[in-house]
């Protein structure tokens, strides 16, 4: 159909969908090494494979081929194999010298997923057979015009112009590989560690997350479990299921630390001179009254704890109050192990994550203070603590975690379960039009 496709007309939108799903999950498939292990994953089911938003359109055109209609298109899994392509499309025909009728093109081609010489994955088909059936009733058995159109419609064509639907799903996979930003300092990259299993429950692929803080690499801690796709317990209404790990999360805040995101700097709403009343040294050690600062980093590196239906990450802080502004002067330097409970939930393609502090504990300097000193130290703080602490943590995830995606899809209908040692996110997918395309889709 290379002038098939002026004088068929057939629309290549149609069919782009069901194939930019599967690459929602499969543009990430590149050799892995031997060091990497996974921290998430993800399923498309068949509801996911065979979604897809497009209208048929009628287009006109020029010889015999008077129309064309789009009427049927499916993607389907072949176990261990790869991926069927149907398409059944309505031609009308107009013959110079007969009456009008209808044809039906239908179009079977397997496809199956291979890699360029640069690297890139690609998905490329490896049988194509297009037959076409006169549908019109006096025309059955007639030689003549079944050679006549098949003179038309050339199969070598047809399959080539299949192939062409592949090249806007192959451009898209690579956006699935690009750097997402989670803080100005801080980027999230998903890369594959092995080609998908392919099974009658759908596509099944690993992934390991990797940080980048300052254009540079951050090396994550090893998982102490190798994490593996949990297989679900019964067939699953949703187009996409992912999986994300507590090593994930684990490692998601331990970038986060790196790029310095949870050094705070919290006003207290305490002076010097209030201060003094409770503590006396701090009195002589500011003759002015001053506002009172607190000046928190982590001491260690944060740890998230995933059960069932809960998420909490713990912060170990050294938090040094102080003084002054710009030149803060710190008097007392004290530990502060904070527990925050997390909040999940997805938006569009990204991950929101909020925290509100379940629990704290300020442990009591051994400096120049007394117990009773220390006590009224951990009164006048532990509220402050608690309150600006979570709001620091939101602000720094206000705009959230990116997960693996597409640019032409969003995730909706998400369900989000909170298990031992991971979190499952149930979604569909949604496509959005690109522009100059919102007519055609329904």
């Amino acid at each position: 159909m290379g002038n098939g496709n002026r004088k068929a007309g057939w629309t290549q939108s149609s069919a782009v969908a069901p194939l930019c799903a599967l690459g929602t999950l499969l543009s990430l498939l590149v050799p892995a090494q031997a060091t990497r292990s996974p921290d998430c994953g993800g399923i498309l089911t068949p509801s996911g494979l065979s979604y897809r938003k497009y209208t048929a359109r009628t287009s006109p055109s020029r010889d015999q081929i008077s129309s064309v209609q789009v009427v049927d298109l499916s993607l389907s899994l072949v176990p261990e194999a790869g991926l069927r392509l149907g398409i059944e499309v309505d031609l009308g025909i107009t013959p110079p010298d007969a009456a009008p009728r209808l044809a039906r093109l239908s179009i079977l081609a397997d496809l199956h997923i291979d890699l360029s010489p640069d690297g890139d994955l690609q998905l490329i088909t490896s049988y194509c057979r297009p037959t076409v059936e006169v549908q019109s009733a006096e025309e059955v058995g007639s030689k003549s015009s079944s050679s006549d159109l098949d003179k038309e419609i050339n199969a070598d064509k047809i399959c080539l112009e299949v192939s062409k639907l592949l090249l806007l799903p192959n451009e898209q996979l690579m956006s699935l590989t690009a750097q997402f930003p989670i803080t100005p300092r801080c980027q999230v990259q998903y890369l594959p560690l092995a080609a998908p299993v392919i099974s009658e429950e759908g596509i099944t692929m690993s992934l390991q997350t990797m940080f980048q803080v300052a254009g540079m690499a951050v090396p994550l801690p090893v998982s102490p479990t190798p994490f593996s796709m949990p297989e679900l317990v019964s067939s699953s209404p949703s187009h996409l299921t992912l999986a994300l790990s507590e090593h994930f999360y684990t490692s998601l805040f331990f970038a986060l630390e790196r790029a310095g995101a949870f050094n705070m700097t919290i006003l207290s709403p305490l002076t010097t001179a209030t201060m003094a009343q409770k503590i006396t040294q701090v009195g002589s050690l500011y003759p002015e009254d001053l506002p009172v600062m607190l000046r928190a980093e982590l001491r260690s590196s944060p740890r998230v704890e995933l059960e069932e239906g809960r998420a909490a990450l713990k912060l170990f802080l050294t938090i040094h109050v102080g003084a002054g502004s710009p030149e803060f002067q710190s008097f007392l330097s004290v530990s502060a192990d904070v527990t925050a409970g997390l909040l999940l939930s997805v938006t569009n393609t990204r991950m929101m994550i909020s925290a509100a502090v379940i629990d704290q504990a300020i442990k009591k300097p051994t400096l120049w203070l007394s117990p009773l000193q220390a006590t009224l130290l951990e009164e006048l703080f532990l509220g402050t603590v608690r309150e600006e602490v979570p709001v620091w943590m939101n602000a720094v995830l206000n705009e959230g975690v990116h997960l693996p995606h597409i640019s032409t899809f969003t995730y909706t209908d998400v369900s989000v379960m909170i298990h031992k040692d991971y979190v499952l996110l149930l979604c569909n997918l949604k496509l959005q039009a690109r522009h100059g395309e919102q007519g055609a889709m329904a």
